[in-house]
Order: structure tokens, then sequence, then C-alpha cells
């Protein structure tokens, strides 16, 4: 059988890249979609952006299609979208809703999570996973609007969960509760930064 041949026999379209057996080919594939198709790809990127409070840019190089899998499915379970996107369209369409800072994140593969739900959840499964594969890196994003590098959205991962936070403030932080009290009226954003000084103040004390 011809090289050429067996290659395809081996080869399955998955979005815009390969999948060679188990392992993605960081490569795009090499086939033309119409005008329709790239206006309908970043249509949907662009609504992806728009609803998410939370935002973000991923390299998945390294992993195989399990790897992938899972990670998909521990951020489904927390309302979160995880996809593969092209960066070129995904260019396009920061531009088109006006997020061009985002641009910084289109290098190499690019895999994003979306979350319109709890984004310290979803935070914390992408820090979760992470940490058990090593290849996996956070290349930054967005939460309400402002800008997070990789070690503030592995910060926003490492926020506890709500039962346990709630614990921990009538447990014990007098000082941080007027203003922990403030940030809940206000964006999530500036939770997250409130929750961040409670714990400080708690390591310090």
């Amino acid at each position: 059988m011809a090289k050429g041949r067996l290659l395809e026999e081996k080869v399955a379209r998955k979005g815009d890249f390969c999948i060679c057996g188990s392992h993605f080919v960081f490569q795009e594939v090499d086939r033309v979609i119409t005008r329709e198709e790239k206006e309908r790809r970043v249509k949907s990127i662009a609504q992806d952006l728009q609803q998410a409070n939370l935002v973000v840019f991923t390299d998945y190089r390294g992993l195989n299609v399990t790897g992938i899998s899972n990670l998909r499915n521990s951020l489904r379970a927390e309302k979160c979208r995880y996809r593969v996107v092209k960066n070129t369209l995904t260019r396009l369409a920061c531009r088109q809703v006006g997020l061009e800072s985002l641009e910084q994140h289109l290098t190499g593969p690019t895999a994003v999570a979306f979350s319109s739900a709890d984004p310290v959840a979803a935070a914390r499964a992408l820090l979760k996973f992470s940490n058990e594969n090593k290849t996996f890196a956070i290349k930054g994003g967005m939460l309400e609007g402002q800008l997070l590098a990789p070690d503030k959205i592995k910060e926003l991962g490492q926020i506890p969960p709500q039962e346990i936070l709630y614990a921990q403030v009538c447990g014990g932080f007098q000082a941080p509760i007027q203003g922990l009290a403030s940030a809940l009226q206000g964006t999530l954003s500036k939770l997250v930064y409130a929750l961040e000084a409670v714990r400080q103040q708690k390591e310090s004390a």
C-alpha cells in the first residue's frame, strides 16, 4: 500500500486539526473552507467571548485524545465550554467584539475555555488538569473584562469551594468581612480580589 494512502487511513480530521492514532498533530488541516463557514466560525467564537465571564487560553501541546476528552468533561461539569480554535479566526472574533488585547495569546496550538457560570470552579478544573499534565499550559485570559496573567488564573483556581469559604468566613475573619460584603454587590472580579486579600491577611496574621 502506498505510504500516502496509509497515512490517509490513519488520519482522522478533528475540527481544524488532525489526529494520528491517539495523538494530535498540531498542523492545520490543509483543506478549503468557504467564506460562509469562516464567517460562521468567527461569529460563534465572538458570541462565546461576549457571553463568558471567564475566558482562558491554553496550549494543549503534547496531549492525546483521551486527555483532551477528560479535560472537556471536567469543564463541562462546571458549565464551561472548551474548544480548539483556529488562531486566525479567533483573532478576527476578538477584533469583532473589541477584545484585541487577547490576541497576544493566539500563538501555537490554542484551545479556549469559556465559562458563563462559576469562574472559580472552571479555573480550579484547569489548574487541577495543569498540575496533572505538565505539557499543558495556561497562556492567560480575562475575567469580567480584566486581563489575567497565568499566575492570576492559577490563584483564582486556588480559591476554596463556596461551602469551605463560607465556613472560613464564619469561623474567623472579622476585619475583612465588610470588604467582602461590599464586593459581593459588585462584579465577580472584585470578589476574587477581595477573597485574595482575605487569604493574604489570614496568612500574615
